[in-house]
């Protein structure tokens, strides 16, 4: 597996906890993850991931959608319209730039859309 410090929008937007959590969380938009593991997920380590957390909460990029005994899950708040274009923002960049690395147009393809 790909690791987040390989990926495209990190690379494109720089190596930042910041990046790297929204990165995570739009890969897996679909799914719910507690706060520890979306660090982990996203490569960040603890005290990052606090300060960056803070300025998501704060700009309503995440939700919290259960809780699990004493566990809160969260993920990206894909109903607010600027988290939207961040999504779609964020393959096209990684169609664009995959294009460039093999010299292709290839058509976008958003996850969940038809």
């Amino acid at each position: 597996m790909i690791g987040m410090k390989d990926s495209i929008f990190v690379n494109y937007f720089g190596d930042s906890p910041l990046v790297r959590i929204l990165n995570f969380l739009i890969i897996s938009k679909d799914f719910d993850y507690s706060m520890t593991d979306i660090a982990k997920g996203a490569g960040v380590g603890w005290t990052s991931f606090t300060r960056a957390w803070k300025i998501l909460e704060k700009k309503n990029a995440i939700v919290q959608t259960r809780t699990i005994g004493r566990a809160k899950l969260y993920k990206l708040n894909t109903a607010d319209p600027t988290v939207q274009k961040l999504v779609k923002l964020h393959w096209e960049i990684i169609k664009s730039e995959t294009d460039k690395i093999f010299g292709k147009k290839l058509p976008v393809m958003v996850p969940g859309r038809v």
